[in-house]
């Protein structure tokens, strides 16, 4: 009988190799917005705070945010097949994002993949310009990440026998330590190998469906 298997991935950075989000702020905020990010990467503020923050700043409505978003955006060409192969061996398949919903789900279904789960924080957008950011899946016990993708990941693994984690930034750093198997890059990849931590290094989709297409790989799950 086949183990059953989780693939949880990222999506800024990860399943799309843009960080949407980060342009998206980018495009439709004011100058703000780049002290409120060096804070969050220097470790001053979480997420969660940056995003309570960065909602002050935003300026474009919610059309001219979807333009953007479909303009430029797009998965991981190597993801589309990736989760085809989830998808027919029977691999549970997963998005796990301290992103924001609107643009996660415009993504996905712009390459027909609009069925695959996703949990993010939630854009209300506002009449006129703006919207405001609600987080239904922080830690209250932690309030750092806008979504705690460890409280995620610790819900989802009683369904499973193996969780395999794929992730580049920040926000992944405290969820690739409770699963069993890592892919990372970027950020992820660099603390990994600073905490002894073990991780398999990939550039995109395509290295790790050939990791798991290899021979031997699936079944050592």
């Amino acid at each position: 009988m086949k183990k059953k298997l989780l693939v949880i991935a990222d999506f800024d950075g990860t399943v799309s190799p843009m960080d949407v989000g980060y342009e998206v702020l980018q495009k439709f905020t004011g100058r703000g917005w780049d002290e409120i990010d060096r804070a969050y990467c220097s470790g001053e503020i979480g997420s969660k705070e940056a995003y309570s923050r960065i909602a002050a700043l935003i300026t474009g409505t919610r059309e001219e945010m979807f333009e953007y978003v479909r303009t430029h955006a797009r998965v991981d060409p190597h993801f589309v097949p990736f989760s085809a192969f989830c998808r027919k061996e029977g691999i549970g398949l997963q998005i796990l994002s301290d992103g924001l919903d609107f643009y996660i789900d415009l993504v996905l279904r712009k390459d027909g993949l609009g069925d695959i789960p996703f949990f993010s924080n939630v854009a209300r957008f506002r009449d006129g310009r703006g919207f405001t950011i609600e987080f239904p899946e922080a830690n209250p016990a932690c309030d750092r990440c806008g979504t705690c993708k460890s409280l995620i990941l610790e819900r989802l693994r009683p369904s499973f026998d193996r969780i395999l984690y794929i992730g580049d930034g920040y926000s992944d750093v405290c969820p690739a330590e409770k699963a069993d198997i890592v892919f990372a890059k970027g950020i992820l990849y660099r603390t990994s190998r600073e905490k002894g931590l073990e991780c398999i290094p990939y550039r995109d989709f395509e290295d790790i469906l050939r990791h798991l297409r290899h021979d031997g790989f699936m079944t050592s799950l």
